[in-house]
């Protein structure tokens, strides 16, 4: 994330990052075992409250600011931010709905991930093969369809770059910053359920760091989108938010609370919103 570079190549850095961060993640396997649920749980939780103040201060924000200083929308300036954000959440809960009919398996996240490699398919199910999945589907359900709302994220928050007073570089390098912090627990929320499931540990990280591939493409798309088509953006940063949003609501708490550490992963929640908010505002 260099200044002074096009908004295309800043979202390419950025997303690279958080793909490294979702990787040095994974590899907490190689330390940590699959019994060790309190500190996955409470990694979840700092997830959590990192992406609520990410989607904020660095997407909100700019989003209404910028509705309200074009004067295209008068008293009605909420509308496009209320627009997005409701389209950002619907886009990964239908993402969610599509995947298995896609042949993505029960779980789409770590179907894209494992890409239904055959060796680890069974095929004692009549109407077709099924994934091995650990019994009670861990973390791993938190996969590519949040790390692509949140590499989207990271595309409009650079592509919006200069168009207010408040979508700056420092703004943006924030954003994917924070979401890097996040992706580093996401990581390993895939790399230990499959390893816990009898994955060799190579293997688990592999897939583990996999999961954040998909990060650089939808970056890209969503710089390539605000900078060719300005008077979207923000429905953009708006939608970005959404998508963040309601990954957090419906698969990083849910999970983290399952397991009987629900006031460490709401602690910790507290904890990763004060850091990010930290961070956006006294480096912003």
């Amino acid at each position: 994330m260099l200044q002074g570079h096009s908004s295309v190549f800043q979202a390419l850095l950025g997303t690279f990052f958080t793909w490294a961060m979702t990787a040095a993640g994974a590899a907490l396997v190689f330390i940590f075992s699959s019994g060790q649920r309190r500190i996955l749980d409470g990694s979840l939780g700092f997830a959590a409250g990192v992406m609520l103040a990410a989607s904020y201060w660095s997407l909100l924000a700019p989003a209404v600011e910028m509705a309200t200083s074009s004067g295209g929308f008068g008293a009605f300036a909420f509308f496009p931010v209320a627009v997005g954000f409701t389209l950002g959440a619907a886009f990964v809960y239908l993402a969610d709905l599509l995947m298995p009919h896609l042949g993505a398996a029960e779980d789409p996240q770590t179907a894209l991930a494992l890409n239904l490699d055959p060796v680890l398919v069974k095929k004692s199910d009549p109407e077709g093969p099924s994934l091995l999945l650990p019994e009670s589907a861990l973390s791993i359900r938190i996969g590519s369809t949040g790390l692509l709302s949140e590499g989207l994220a990271v595309g409009v928050g650079f592509g919006a770059v200069e168009k207010t007073a408040s979508a700056t570089f420092e703004s943006a390098r924030n954003l994917a910053i924070g979401i890097g912090i996040q992706n580093f627990p996401e990581g390993l929320a895939v790399s230990l359920p499959l390893r816990g499931a009898g994955f060799s540990t190579w293997r688990a990280f592999w897939y583990g760091q996999l999961s954040g591939m998909v990060e650089p493409l939808a970056g890209l798309f969503g710089a390539f989108a605000v900078v060719l088509a300005e008077p979207i953006l923000p429905y953009a940063l708006a939608f970005a938010a959404g998508a963040m949003v309601y990954v957090v609501m419906d698969d990083i708490i849910p999970e983290a609370q399952i397991s009987g550490n629900g006031k460490l992963a709401s602690w910790a929640s507290i904890l990763g919103f004060v850091v990010m908010m930290s961070l956006d505002v006294g480096l912003g």
